[in-house]
């Protein structure tokens, strides 16, 4: 009996061509994404490489989505660690002085912790279109062009975010 040999990644003229046709395409969805050049060109690199320390597993048409879901963990990890610094240096920094009411700074936080709590609990596919709208100021088709996905498909998932968002602040004294 003949044994079919699977094709993988792991020839490299076979991996260089896929690097060539995925990386730029990886790069920007990362960056539109999480709006972090250097951390795009970064972690793009970074799932190339998982990519080719795992290339024996990973079948050629499972690559694509390997590198992306690769490079989106890396980028959450990252993101999850730069919050913890960020906390901590906060924590750490010299009260600042301001000309605003008590009241108002700790309404303004209280809001603002409300906002990102909001915008972490919609999905992935929502707070994604809605930070490239809202953040990037990205047109629907632009952002669909992005996310391969159709116009229809941004409206309906910022149409969701809005809702998903005025449900969760709307409650706001």
């Amino acid at each position: 009996m003949k044994e079919t040999k699977k094709i993988g990644v792991c020839e490299e003229r076979i991996f260089s061509s896929f690097f060539q046709s995925n990386v730029k395409a990886l790069r920007n969805y990362l960056l539109y994404k999480y709006g972090d050049e250097e951390q795009a060109n970064d972690v793009a690199q970074e799932a190339f490489i998982k990519l080719w320390e795992n290339c024996s597993e990973v079948p050629l048409d499972k690559a694509k989505s390997f590198v992306y879901k690769v490079a989106n963990n890396l980028t959450l990890n990252k993101i999850a660690h730069q919050k913890v610094k960020v906390t901590f240096a906060k924590n750490e920094s010299p009260l600042h002085h301001t000309n605003e009411s008590p009241e108002f700074i700790l309404e303004q936080d209280e809001f603002k912790v409300k906002l990102e709590r909001a915008i972490q609990n919609l999905t992935e596919a929502q707070r994604t279109a809605f930070l490239l709208n809202r953040i990037d100021g990205k047109k629907y088709s632009e952002i669909a062009e992005i996310l391969d996905i159709s116009v229809k498909a941004v409206e309906k998932r910022i149409s969701g975010a809005l809702v998903a968002l005025r449900t969760e602040i709307g409650n706001i004294k």
